[in-house]
């Protein structure tokens, strides 16, 4: 598949999450997609989508604006911005009602046709600061 189909597929997937439809992640991965984090390594698309599931229950009003798509090779890095209001337990961290906006970056990795690995670094700090459980510096 080209570049172009690639990013097209991220933001099929961008819009999935939007309309909570994870189901879709199906047809874009492979099962045992490989996810990385700051904080760990998750093997396995359902394990991937538990864990999103979590985040979309915490902010159930969760949407993501992607903001860039760039794509070489059989590689497609994105940059979205989530907005939400922290409305059910996340992490341990009850719910706080807050409304918060982080930004993220992702790197896809691509083959014949669906995503295999993704590398993802997001703004936690920031999460973390907006909700109140780590002290904004300034």
């Amino acid at each position: 598949m080209s570049t172009e189909d690639n990013k097209t597929l991220i933001r099929r997937w961008i819009e999935a999450v939007n309309q909570r439809n994870l189901a879709v992640l199906d047809e874009l991965c492979v099962p045992d997609f490989v996810y990385h984090n700051a904080s760990q390594t998750m093997q396995g698309l359902e394990a991937f989508k538990q864990a999103l599931s979590m985040y979309l229950t915490a902010i159930p009003d969760l949407h993501l604006t992607l903001e860039d798509v760039i794509a070489e090779g059989d590689r497609v890095v994105s940059r979205q911005t989530y907005r939400g209001t922290h409305q059910g337990t996340l992490m341990g961290i009850p719910p706080t009602g807050k409304q918060i906006t982080l930004t993220g970056i992702a790197i896809s990795r691509f083959a014949s046709g669906k995503v295999i690995e993704q590398w993802a670094n997001n703004d936690d700090l920031g999460l973390l600061q907006q909700l109140g459980v780590v002290p904004a510096m300034g």
